[in-house]
């Protein structure tokens, strides 16, 4: 079965009465590189981390751009085995429908037997709107807190919503990824 477009995911947000306001832009594809964009766009912005854990088990960490997560410790709160990897680029197509640099929550509308595990980060949550590429990265969708973890119950896919671990001061591999 073929990705969803980012027609036929507009369309699901429209049918499950979500809206949402999108602007087309340069593709980016780090954090870094969409800061400027950023900054003229109301709300929070993301990275998102395509993960897996020992048993192969899959996890998509949805966290504030700018958040420092300590990759070290955050299998520990999730529950997942062992230390995260991160899934590969073939995986990440295969389940979210996406290439890296596009990595999104929306990308859960393709992973229709609700294998990744998702964990949205409390700090992002607290913004309005909260802000993802509309799966590509030309363009950013924005939509309420609320209304992203609708779309996620409605995919198959309830998030767990928390405070994501943070690297101690004196942690040399702190994450930083985008």
């Amino acid at each position: 079965m073929s990705p969803s477009t980012p027609e036929e995911l507009f369309a699901f947000l429209d049918r499950l009465g979500i809206a949402h306001a999108t602007v087309k832009h340069v593709p980016v594809h780090t954090v870094a590189e969409s800061r400027d964009l950023k900054a003229a766009m109301p709300g929070g912005h993301s990275k998102n981390l395509f993960l897996k854990d020992k048993r192969g088990r899959l996890f998509l960490v949805v966290a504030e751009a700018e958040a420092r997560i300590d990759l070290k410790r955050l299998h520990g709160p999730l529950g997942a085995t062992g230390r995260f990897s991160f899934g590969s680029a073939e995986l990440l197509y295969e389940r979210l429908g996406v290439r890296p640099g596009s990595v999104t929550p929306f990308g859960l509308i393709n992973d229709r037997e609700g294998t990744v595990n998702v964990v949205l980060d409390a700090g992002l949550m607290a913004h309005d709107p909260v802000n993802f590429h509309p799966l590509h990265n030309g363009a950013t969708t924005a939509v309420a807190p609320g209304d992203l973890i609708r779309f996620l119950e409605a995919t198959g896919h309830p998030p767990r919503v928390m405070a994501l671990p943070e690297p101690a001061a004196e942690d040399g591999e702190a994450m930083t990824a985008e």
